[in-house]
């Protein structure tokens, strides 16, 4: 993947922000949300950036989130497909999760989240094992990404301080969400899927 970052008038992009340790973070979700990837590449020239990355075939949507110095800057889905597109393709719907406790390679990680109402101010609270070394990850105790069902609306959301898992953020919309928690745990970055339902 090559990533080619200008301005409006096609200028490119000379300076970015260093944002947690990098100056672009590449997230990538298949149609399905069931596929999450946290990539970071590499810059290979001015405002370019690029990755090499093994994908299996099926439907795609990138987001480039980068901070762009003295520009205003929205992140938007990329659509892009590996392989042959499906014909009768379409978004299966997300399943709500009954419990927001999930167990990931040994390690268990509950969600417990302020209130999951549309337009106030949410935090969320992660409660991490006890007897796990949590190290801090790009700069930050933790990383996380949201989307809506759709892939439409993104949100990268970063720890309120450097000493506790809480994570601020605000649904604009009621709806359905898929929550991706990234921990790094005894030197291994894991992550943790939610699945939640805003009113």
């Amino acid at each position: 993947l090559t990533i080619y970052l200008t301005d409006q008038e096609g200028n490119a992009i000379e300076e970015l922000e260093v944002n947690h340790e990098k100056l672009l973070h590449l997230i990538i979700v298949d149609d399905h949300l069931e596929q999450y990837y946290h990539l970071h590449p590499e810059q290979i020239d001015v405002g370019v950036f690029q990755t090499f990355f093994e994908l299996p075939e099926g439907s795609y949507k990138a987001f480039v989130d980068i901070a762009p110095k003295g520009l205003a800057y929205e992140v938007a889905p990329f659509p892009f497909t590996i392989g042959e597109e499906e014909e009768d393709h379409h978004h299966d719907h997300l399943t709500v999760d009954s419990s927001l406790t999930k167990s990931i390679n040994n390690y268990e990680v509950t969600l417990e989240p302020s209130s999951l109402s549309s337009e106030e101010e949410v935090t969320l609270n992660f409660v991490l094992p006890e007897d796990a070394n949590i190290e801090p990850y790009l700069g930050a105790l933790g990383h996380v990404v949201i989307l809506d069902e759709k892939a439409e609306k993104y949100l990268h959301v970063h720890p309120q301080n450097e000493n506790e898992p809480l994570f601020e953020t605000l649904f604009e919309e009621p709806g359905i969400y898929k929550i991706w928690a990234e921990f790094k745990i005894d030197g291994e970055v894991v992550v943790f899927p939610y699945v939640v339902k805003v009113k």
